[in-house]
């Protein structure tokens, strides 16, 4: 199914928070730089203009990395450090996260030297240094200027995270050791949004939804209602003869959640007023607590509740009845005869008012604007009835003309009114004027709103005329914003699901969790649920701690079904991953050893839907002050024990805190201490006390395991824990040392 919108939102940036100590808590005031994709150690200031550090060492600097114009703006970037053997490209680009190519990029790959969007940067010497590229000056360096705007050339920063980089060029495309990224963002955004972390297979925070179970309890159905009230699923309903010896038309009372038959109404009065078998063809609306008011071929209008044995009725006059709404009082219908509206009285069938239009078949009620859209699809018109005068206050043209009917539907949120025809949805404002078309590849069917989240459900079905090429047997499902009209999730298959047998149907839960579609030529509902790929929510920032110090990072995820997160370190920039043994919970915590000094950091989460990461975050670590290193005076009588805070494999360094007291105990093998000098302490420590700091185990600690819900995030090192608390989440760092009185 393609429509008229482009790409899903809700397509992942890195991480966009900053966390501020307020003051007055504490003495302590920090500020914590969210972490930004590998590739990129960004500088401490968040502001403009910003600097990054690459994978071997290049720095990165841009003039403008907020607040920048979507019309166009001219930024200036600079960089030194570069390698004099691989030529480069600098442009604005989609951000695919750690060693993955940057890309889509404005002004693509230029190979002309004409483009204002990126540039092209070789090494001096190289053969296209001049009119195409320019050439390194010493040290590696550049200076130039590009162009950047929101969208272009494939590239929507609207919708997916960007970044200004710098990537090899064309001749080593597969280089990743050019690559870095800095994070910008657009008037209107903040730096990396729409954020959510970087989706490995889909992005993240991908809505879609799947099939949970099939229902074929309800005959051939031809209209669907969830009842506000009772929760209980009502199928209007016609016989399937091939299926069942069992005539199956009538009102079917289904448990939404696995389908089985709660009630059956399958008589209601005919013409003489005896009660007949009867399908019941179209859904009017739901009764107060229970019940549904519907239509029943031919001309009958008539209401139940589960339980019922029969429904209660009256046959109307005229001619058949083409469709039907809730009236302006609760004991009234609307109904439309062909091209006459009436409302009618449910205990008498006497119709109060009567109004005869150029021509139409189907309606749409919006009681809140006090109005009816009533739909010609062969004269190719809209007609809005006002309901207070019950006159025609507007006549408007459906694009195109005359169609096959399909749907006539107003979202109670804007007024909005849905009009399907052929393969097409087209949408009016409360005012009549035509806002948007939405193209599909197959018949526009029915539609349903959710006003709990602003997202319009469009169910198409294919022809099921095989012998024409458009033709597969497979309907599709989409999700539209109500207002902005952006794909608001995947589109979704709907195998078999043909109109050969009639008008599929939806019924959509408060909330969008959980949605019906009906198929009358499959004899079957399925039922649907909402799935999201990983979200991440807050993420670790980059963390700067001394030699011994214990260190926490914690992130947070959402999604549906609900994420878990394994933690992840790179000991080469980067450039490879391995995951941390046993950190499969809220939060990786391990003792700080100069061995970590520029390791990278992140979590993983997963679900059955996707994967996302959050931004790689580097790891400072500063050499121990003053009593911090040898012996540690004051006290203290000794160093770690068992160290496993190293989060890489390998056998680390033990840290200071690896010395004894002065009163006999001995330096332990195989570590070194903060300093490099092995001194023992100035003060005695507990007689015979010796230190027995050993080589990390290669893994970091964590706390306990299990599937991540939520998690406080950020990452603080010892210097912020008189604060307390940092942002959503309570992070407790101590002084990983003991000293005589206790651990601290």
């Amino acid at each position: 199914m393609t429509s008229t919108p482009g790409t899903a939102p809700g397509t992942p940036p890195g991480d966009r928070s900053r966390l501020r100590r307020r003051a007055g808590t504490a003495a302590v005031a920090a500020l914590l730089l969210a972490g930004v994709p590998a590739g990129a150690a960004v500088s401490a200031d968040a502001g403009t203009p910003r600097t990054a550090t690459g994978p071997q060492g290049q720095k990165l600097t841009v003039s403008a990395t907020t607040g920048l114009d979507p019309a166009g703006q001219k930024i200036r970037v600079q960089g030194e450090g570069y390698g004099l053997t691989t030529g480069i490209y600098v442009a604005l680009c989609k951000d695919n996260g750690d060693n993955r190519v940057p890309s889509p990029c404005l002004g693509g790959a230029d190979m002309s030297g004409g483009s204002k969007t990126s540039q092209w940067i070789v090494p001096p010497g190289d053969p296209y240094e001049g009119d195409l590229a320019s050439a390194f000056g010493p040290g590696g360096t550049f200076d130039v200027e590009i162009e950047v705007t929101e969208k272009g050339d494939g590239l929507d920063c609207a919708e997916v995270a960007c970044s200004v980089v710098t990537r090899a060029d064309h001749r080593a495309a597969g280089n990743r050791t050019q690559d870095v990224r800095i994070p910008v963002a657009f008037a209107g955004q903040e730096p990396g949004e729409p954020g959510g972390g970087e989706g490995v297979d889909v992005p993240a925070g991908t809505v879609s939804y799947t099939s949970a179970a099939e229902f074929t309890t309800a005959g051939k159905p031809l209209d669907l209602l969830l009842h506000p009230d009772s929760k209980k699923l009502y199928v209007g309903a016609d016989n399937l003869p091939d299926t069942a010896d069992v005539d199956e038309r009538g009102l079917h009372v289904l448990n939404p959640e696995d389908g089985t038959s709660e009630s059956w109404i399958t008589q209601a009065p005919g013409s003489t007023g005896a009660l007949r078998a009867s399908a019941a063809a179209r859904i009017a609306g739901p009764l107060p607590g229970d019940g549904v008011v519907y239509n029943y071929p031919l001309r009958g209008v008539g209401s139940a509740t589960s339980g019922d044995e029969a429904a209660s009725g009256v046959w109307l006059a005229g001619s058949t009845i083409t469709d039907i709404a809730p009236g302006t009082t609760p004991d009234t219908v609307l109904v439309a005869q062909g091209a006459t509206l009436s409302e009618i009285e449910r205990a008498t069938g006497t119709a109060t008012r009567t109004l005869t239009l150029p021509g139409g078949t189907r309606f749409a009620a919006d009681p809140e604007r006090g109005a009816v859209w009533y739909t010609d699809f062969t004269g190719g018109k809209l007609h809005r009835v006002d309901l207070a005068s019950f006159t025609v206050t507007g006549s408007f043209d459906l694009p195109g003309g005359p169609g096959t009917a399909g749907f006539t539907e107003t979202d109670p949120a804007t007024g909005a009114v849905w009009v399907g025809v052929d393969r097409s949805v087209v949408v009016f404002d409360a005012a009549g004027t035509l806002v948007k078309t939405l193209v599909g590849k197959d018949l526009a069917r029915d539609a349903a709103f959710d006003t709990e989240t602003g997202r319009a459900y469009v169910v198409w079905q294919d022809g099921g005329d095989l012998s024409d090429p458009a033709n597969d047997n497979n309907g599709t499902l989409t999700v539209y914003g109500s207002e902005d009209f952006a794909p608001a999730a995947k589109d979704l298959s709907l195998p078999g699901n043909h109109s050969q047998a009639g008008a599929a149907s939806l019924a959509v839960e408060p909330g969008g969790a959980t949605v019906f579609v009906s198929s009358p030529a499959e004899g079957k509902i399925t039922r649907l649920v909402r799935q999201v790929s990983p979200l991440v929510t807050h993420a670790p920032a980059d963390l700067t701690a001394k030699e011994g110090e214990e260190v926490a990072l914690t992130a947070e995820a959402e999604g549906t079904p609900e994420p878990t997160v394994r933690w992840q370190v790179s000991t080469d920039g980067a450039q490879t991953w391995k995951d941390v043994e046993g950190a499969t919970g809220p939060a990786l915590t391990f003792t700080a050893r100069t061995a970590h000094d520029g390791y990278r950091y992140r979590a993983e989460f997963r679900n059955g839907v996707g994967t996302t990461r959050t931004a790689a975050v580097t790891l400072t670590v500063t050499p121990a002050t003053g009593g911090d290193s040898g012996g540690d005076t004051g006290g203290d009588t000794g160093g770690d024990t068992g160290s496993t805070g190293d989060a890489s494999n390998g056998a680390g360094s033990t840290g200071g805190d690896g010395s004894t007291g002065t009163d006999g105990g001995t330096q332990p093998s195989g570590g070194s201490t903060s300093d490099g000098s092995g001194s023992t302490g100035a003060t005695t420590g507990d007689s015979g006390s010796t230190g027995t700091a050993t080589g990390g185990t290669g893994t970091a600690a964590t706390s306990g395991g299990g599937s991540l819900a939520a998690t406080g995030a950020t990452v603080m090192s010892v210097t912020l824990a008189a604060a307390g608390l940092v942002g959503t989440g309570v992070l407790v760092h101590r002084r990983a040392r003991r000293r005589t009185e206790g651990a601290l």
